[in-house]
């Protein structure tokens, strides 16, 4: 990576535009994939929407000149094998949680993506911005309530991805900074579909028993028969994994991830819209308090900061660094 890609300003709003899209964009997917979740396994989710997604990011990577080969392929190998873990995880929570809690339960990513900003790459966060992190790890624990007779075991999983992601965004930003974002859409859904085959291929070599099978179907089951209807499914899941993994790359490259991260909120707003369009699940009234604080601190950490007057530099003297 050259070293003029880490000193390339930021671009908060337009940052911000992409990952507001880009969580619209996968809340949906994540919606549709719970409702084939009994039909489908994860592995054949996984190659399936690969499958339909490197078609439709080929022709845009050559009319862009995009490289299909990472200038940094350790580090970005390696941020596509997280987010992959990331997905597991999240996705086997899927059958057991509701779409909206599952989504509360991973976007505790803020909060840890912002403490790993500045842990790890010496990302600046202001006391302002601290509050607005303060603000959405309340409204998760509203909606999450840890403790209580709602907490399910299963949110652990959805927590794991949680930490994942923000490791995977902390690389995007801090190592992948100089990749294209088609290049990094086309290496991670390379890794998903080499990862569905490798899965379904496992689990047969296997031979599981019905039992076993049927105690985690969607992770542990035989790769299901697929007609016009679920390949249009994976179809679409692909044009919309191809969106949105252009789109985060593409937000976290451009703008500091204490503030994206926050953001990312708003995938909570699209996951309760499509969990009640899908499934009719309802938000009760600490739930939308919850979304409600969420949104607070996503509003409180996007407010312009102070300006710094310029620095005078006489001549002969260095500027700031």
């Amino acid at each position: 990576m050259e070293q003029g890609d880490d000193t390339r300003p930021d671009q908060i709003a337009f940052g911000i535009a992409c990952i507001l899209v880009s969580v619209l964009f996968m809340a949906f997917a994540d919606a549709v994939v719970k409702l084939v979740s009994a039909e489908l396994t994860l592995w054949q989710v996984f190659a399936a929407r690969a499958l339909m997604a490197l078609p439709i990011l080929v022709p845009l990577m050559l009319v862009r000149k995009a490289g299909f080969w990472p200038h940094t392929p350790s580090w970005t190998w390696l941020r596509s094998a997280l987010l992959v873990l990331t997905w597991i995880a999240f996705y086997a929570s899927l059958p057991e949680l509701k779409l909206s809690v599952a989504a509360v339960a991973v976007y505790t990513n803020p909060i840890i993506t912002a403490l790993l900003s500045a842990a790890l790459i010496g990302e600046k966060v202001s006391p302002r911005r601290w509050g607005g992190v303060l603000l959405g790890f309340l409204g998760v624990i509203a909606i999450l309530r840890p403790g209580t007779d709602a907490f399910s075991w299963y949110a652990l999983l959805p927590l794991l991805a949680a930490l994942l992601y923000s490791l995977s965004m902390i690389l995007t930003r801090s190592k992948c900074r100089g990749e294209t974002p088609l290049t990094l859409s086309f290496t991670l859904n390379s890794t998903f579909l080499v990862t569905g085959l490798i899965g379904t291929i496992l689990l047969t070599l296997a031979n599981l028993g019905a039992e076993t099978q049927a105690s985690a179907p969607f992770l542990l089951g035989d790769w299901g028969a697929m007609g016009v209807r679920e390949w249009s499914i994976m179809a679409l899941l692909g044009a919309l994994m191809a969106l949105y993994s252009a789109g985060t790359a593409k937000a976290y490259q451009i703008a500091p991830p204490s503030i994206i991260a926050t953001f990312d909120y708003a995938y909570l707003v699209s996951a309760a819209l499509w969990g009640f369009v899908f499934f009719a699940e309802q938000p009760d009234l600490l739930t939308i308090c919850g979304m409600i604080l969420i949104t607070a601190a996503g509003l409180l950490v996007a407010a312009p900061g102070r300006r710094k007057p310029p620095a005078i530099v006489t001549a002969g003297e260095p500027g700031p660094r």
